[in-house]
């Protein structure tokens, strides 16, 4: 039987007062097994499952060479005559005699490309959580009542939605924000 986290919490408390585990597991009606575990446990969080290997080998066996030895002349070619996975597995099926799936040859030149990445490669991720934004002041000319003025323009930007607010003052003031 599960104890209530109400109750979980009620053992902590008392064993945290110095009360004895037998005392606890009367005042609360629970078993002394129960007490004993609740206070010894520190850690309430469940376990991640362990992922569990596969016995099998993989389809690609005695390929992998081969793979490697393309995509490394690839290394000196203009990046749009490189191989991409599927050209990598229409040359294996035609050329290698492969009879395996795409799955595992785009795991392998997905992995192998990360590997084996040059410097300046690539992109940066960026990332907008929820609840940041941007804020900045701009300049503008702008003819106010027959005046030409210099009005300060109050930007707001939420980059995860997308959304913007805009608004134009006289002056960068605290107050304008």
């Amino acid at each position: 039987m599960t104890v209530p986290m109400s109750v979980q919490e009620n053992i902590r408390t008392l064993d945290s007062h110095g009360i004895a585990g037998r005392e606890i597991a009367r005042r609360l009606g629970v078993s002394r097994d129960s007490v004993t575990k609740d206070t010894v446990q520190q850690d309430y969080s469940p376990k991640p499952p362990t992922p569990v290997l596969r016995p099998a080998g993989s389809g690609l066996t005695g390929f992998e060479d081969t793979i490697e030895l393309w995509l490394g002349e690839d290394q000196q070619r203009p990046r749009k005559q490189r191989h991409t996975a599927q050209r990598v597995f229409d040359r294996l099926v035609a050329e290698r005699d492969y009879l395996g799936s795409y799955s595992p040859v785009q795991r392998f030149v997905k992995k192998w490309k990360g590997q084996h990445r040059q410097v300046g490669e690539g992109f940066t991720e960026l990332v907008w959580p929820a609840g940041t934004a941007q804020v900045d002041f701009g300049q503008a000319e702008a003819i106010v009542t027959g005046v030409r003025q210099v009005l300060h323009i109050f930007v707001v930007t939420v980059p995860f939605s997308h959304m913007r607010f805009v608004q134009a003052y006289r002056g960068e003031t605290s107050e304008c924000v």
